[in-house]
Order: C-alpha cells, then sequence, then structure tokens
C-alpha cells in the first residue's frame, strides 16, 4: 500500500486563528498541515501525508452543526483521504463535541475510517465512545506529545484495515464491543484466581468491566420558596474586579466565596469573569447574565422568594476535573447548610 492520505481536523485555536473571539470562524479548508497537524506528518513519515486540513471555529460547529456538517463533508471528501484525523480536543468540551461530531459524520456518510482524541472527562467521550474510536489522551495540550504518536499509530493501523486491538492495548475507550477469544485457562478458574488475588490486596484486572453510574438522590421540593433562602453558585467564573483568589481561567483547582450582601447589581466596574471557555465581552458587560443577582433581588422585592443569600460561591468550570468539582461543592455545600440556605441556583455559562 503506498503512502495514505490524511484530512485533519481542528478548530480555530490550534488553526492559528484565534481564541474564543474567534470561536465563530466558519468552516475553512487549507492545503496541508497546519498547527498539530504538523507534529502528525512527522510522526507518519513517508508512510502518510496529511493532504488538507479543516479548520473551524468551537461556537460556529456547536450552534450549526447541520450547516457545519454539510459545508465540511465535501471539504473532506474532495481530497479523497484514506482516514480522517480530528483533534486532539483534550479536555476542550466543545472542541471534543465537534471531533466526535465530524468524525460519525464521515463515518456515516464517506464510509472511511475515522479517528480522534481526548480526555476521559470530556463531554465528547460520553457522546460519542460507542460510535467513533477515541483515543485517550491527558486533560490539556500539555500531554499534546504523547498524543500525537499514538494518535498516528492508530490513524495508520486504521488506514491500512489492520486488526485493531483491545481498549487497553491500543489506548482508546472501550466502544462496548465485545469479540470472543481463546484463552489457556477456562472463566472458572480465571475467576477464583482474580478472587485470591483481590483477597490477598494484589492488583487484579476484571473481564468484564460494569459501568459506573453516579447518582444523585433529588432534595424534596421547598415547600414556601416565599420563605426560602436561596443563594447563588455559579461554575461561570463570575468574580471581583482584578479576580481576587486567581481561579484559573481553565482547569481550576479552587473556587471563591463572596459577599453580596446589598448589592443589587454586578456593573462592569466591580465584577468580571475569569472563564476560559467562552467569549468574555458580554459577560463583562453585565455580569448579572451569568450570576442573576440583579433578577433574584427583584423575586425578593416581590416575596417570591425569602432572601438572598449574602454570599455566592465560584469556579471556572473550563476543564476543571470531576474531581476537583466534587471537594469545591463537598465544602461549600456544608457552608450552605450551615448559613440554613433551602435552595441553590447553580448557573453556568
Amino acid at each position: 500500500m503506498g503512502k495514505l492520505r490524511i484530512v485533519h481536523y481542528i478548530n480555530q485555536f490550534y488553526g492559528g486563528i484565534g481564541g474564543e473571539d474567534k470561536a465563530d470562524f466558519k468552516p475553512e479548508l487549507r492545503d496541508g498541515h497546519a498547527g498539530p497537524g504538523l507534529a502528525l506528518s512527522q510522526q507518519f513519515g513517508d508512510q502518510a501525508e496529511v493532504v488538507a486540513t479543516v479548520v473551524c471555529g468551537d461556537s460556529y460547529f456547536n450552534e450549526n452543526v447541520e450547516q457545519a456538517i454539510g459545508i465540511i463533508i465535501p471539504m473532506i471528501e474532495k481530497h479523497k483521504p484514506d482516514v480522517f484525523v480530528a483533534g486532539p480536543a483534550f479536555n476542550a468540551g466543545r472542541y471534543g463535541m465537534a471531533c466526535g461530531t465530524i468524525c460519525k459524520a464521515v463515518l456515516e456518510k464517506l464510509k472511511i475510517p475515522a479517528v480522534t482524541a481526548m480526555y476521559a472527562e470530556n463531554p465528547g467521550v460520553d457522546s460519542f465512545r460507542k460510535d467513533v474510536c477515541i483515543l485517550k489522551t491527558g486533560d490539556s495540550a500539555a500531554d499534546m506529545r504523547k498524543a500525537i504518536p499514538a494518535l498516528a499509530a492508530l490513524a495508520l493501523k486504521l488506514g491500512r484495515k489492520e486488526e485493531i486491538g483491545s481498549p487497553d492495548s491500543e489506548g482508546y475507550f472501550s466502544r462496548g464491543i465485545r469479540k470472543n477469544a481463546f484463552v489457556e485457562d477456562r472463566g472458572s478458574k480465571r475467576a477464583v484466581d482474580m478472587l485470591i488475588r483481590k483477597i490477598k490486596g494484589e492488583k487484579f484486572q476484571t473481564e468484564y468491566a460494569m459501568p459506573v453510574f453516579d447518582n444523585v438522590t433529588p432534595n424534596p421540593a421547598v415547600k414556601n420558596m416565599a420563605k426560602a433562602k436561596v443563594a447563588l453558585v455559579t461554575s461561570g467564573g463570575i468574580v471581583p474586579k482584578n479576580n481576587p483568589d486567581k481561579i484559573e481561567s481553565s482547569s481550576a483547582s479552587k473556587f471563591g466565596k463572596y459577599n453580596i450582601e446589598g448589592c443589587v447589581d454586578l456593573t462592569d466596574a466591580t465584577y468580571e469573569t475569569a472563564h476560559g471557555g467562552y467569549d468574555p465581552v458580554y459577560a463583562n458587560q453585565d455580569a448579572d447574565r451569568v450570576l442573576p443577582v440583579d433578577v433574584l433581588r427583584d423575586l425578593e422585592k416581590e416575596g417570591k422568594i425569602g432572601s438572598l443569600h449574602k454570599y455566592y460561591y465560584a469556579t471556572v468550570g473550563n476543564g476543571t476535573s470531576v474531581a476537583n468539582a466534587k471537594s469545591f461543592a463537598l465544602k461549600f455545600a456544608a457552608e450552605l447548610k450551615n448559613d440554613g440556605v433551602q435552595a441553590v441556583i447553580l448557573t453556568s455559562t
């Protein structure tokens, strides 16, 4: 087989267009490689060539999915690729969703192999792991050096129509596909051996991993909202001007607690967003768009809620790990409960 032809998909950031201010960038087709496509090309060597790159803004794609697919598929088809590669998206949610969506569309419409790569907590994983081969990566571009060689190797295998190994051996997320295989020991012996290792505290690996569901039992409805103390919590990054707690714009390691006693309006002179995952212009103009203190004050005056709690809690949801988010919630939920708060409004972006 000769040199494989690869078409690569990247977002506006990796395409050198810009950040969130350019997230509405419409699909653009470029000859050759761009951004991380250079590293891909170097990994492919003389085995494959990135013949074209599609660049599209994350917001444009996710807000205009059908239109975006309608524009991008002909761009890809024009170059007659053997394999389509998207990303890596790491933990960038909208980028991951775009990569998963376009890979699925390529598989269905063009009938050619498609592969992408992202972090386990990227929403694109749960949305597309059953349909698309998604390679596991770290949570940020700091993992690019590891991700690119693995992504290139898997793309070559797919393009050559070689047999793809198990998720553990190849490094991709399980797609729920099970294949029969012959092994030396029968199932009963393997099960007992595994049980013994577990009892001894030794390392073992199940052959049939069960899904883990994080179920949250909802609290009973608030009996009387007209007497309830209501608090605001946000992952939209709304903080006092100059971000006094220095909450990170991505992958937050902390949250802030801020006093809004007597505050009826979050003005651009006193509040801003620390969030790096969306265009901050409108939130910086009026932070109430993300944290509706003004509306809650109106409801307070109208007697529709008892009172607005004098503190609100804020962090940045962009790329923040589930583990950190849970630890934040455990801390401030205990404080809210101790302060007699009966209802919480959680806002995002």
